[in-house]
């Protein structure tokens, strides 16, 4: 069974209204991520009207996959919910998804970065800015492509992380290729879907806010089970999302004004 919500969101670049359908029963957190990825979309969508109107053009296309070699975070709710999705895949696919993450390990390992990333999953309280940029540094100058690019291209679109869907830039396209020292010029995000999934975590499970890098999300998830089978009330897990959702919004009009101010 499931409820319809009408949704009303103001952001700086305007309203989101949309009606989303959540679960009344007891589901795992996981269920709601389909949900908030759609409504960080929506919102995003009017910053990028907004940024065609001042006369900035996207520079992302597709085979554009220079981000595609950025560390790329996930929330717990999108690791269960991606663990569900390679889950469901045919068994050749997923034995090809497998290779193709054992692979990245090994080179993470040889570099040394796999154990890095791994401390940060472990920590038991949220790292520090100064060591994730660290972390962020390392991993991008391998310049090691996401086990799911394939030929320049995404191969779990539609599956994709709210990280990859976020960034968007309206700077020239080669300035991506070396983003240590080109400057970019990226899309606002007013609301950042993992933080927002990861907060929903924290405060249901008392848990550190655990952002997972992509390459560890599998195995992460096989090594938490217990936890992706934990649920709550549907409606009960959307409040949760939306309480955040708001914060985030607020801060974003805060930013927005903060700008006009100058």
């Amino acid at each position: 069974m499931q409820e319809r919500f009408e949704i009303a969101l103001n952001t700086p670049a305007g309203q989101v209204t949309s009606a989303v359908d959540v679960p009344t029963g007891y589901v795992p957190v996981r269920a709601i991520v389909p949900l908030m990825r759609r409504l960080g979309e929506e919102a995003q969508a009017l910053e990028v009207a907004r940024s065609l109107e001042s006369g900035k053009a996207l520079s992302c296309h597709k085979g554009c996959a220079a981000c595609c070699r950025m560390l790329v975070p996930l929330s717990v709710p999108e690791v269960f919910a991606l663990r569900d999705w390679v889950r469901s895949r045919p068994a050749d696919q997923q034995a090809h998804i497998a290779r193709r993450f054992s692979e990245s390990k090994a080179r993470l390992l040889a570099q040394g970065v796999w154990q890095q990333l791994t401390a940060l999953c472990d920590a038991p309280l949220a790292a520090e800015d100064e060591a994730l940029d660290g972390v962020n540094r390392s991993y991008y100058a391998l310049r090691l492509p996401c086990p799911f690019l394939e030929e320049e291209i995404c191969t779990i679109y539609d599956e994709r992380p709210a990280a990859c869907r976020e960034l968007l830039v309206t700077s020239p396209s080669q300035h991506c290729d070396d983003l240590t020292e080109n400057p970019i010029d990226p899309v606002s995000v007013p609301i950042q879907v993992s933080t927002v999934l990861g907060l929903v975590w924290q405060e249901l499970t008392k848990d550190p806010t655990r952002l997972i890098p992509l390459p560890l999300a599998l195995e992460w998830a096989e090594r938490h089970d217990d936890q992706s089978r934990r649920t709550w009330k549907g409606g009960e897990l959307f409040d949760h999302a939306l309480d955040k959702t708001w914060r985030f919004l607020s801060q974003a009009f805060a930013a927005s004004d903060k700008d006009l101010a100058r």
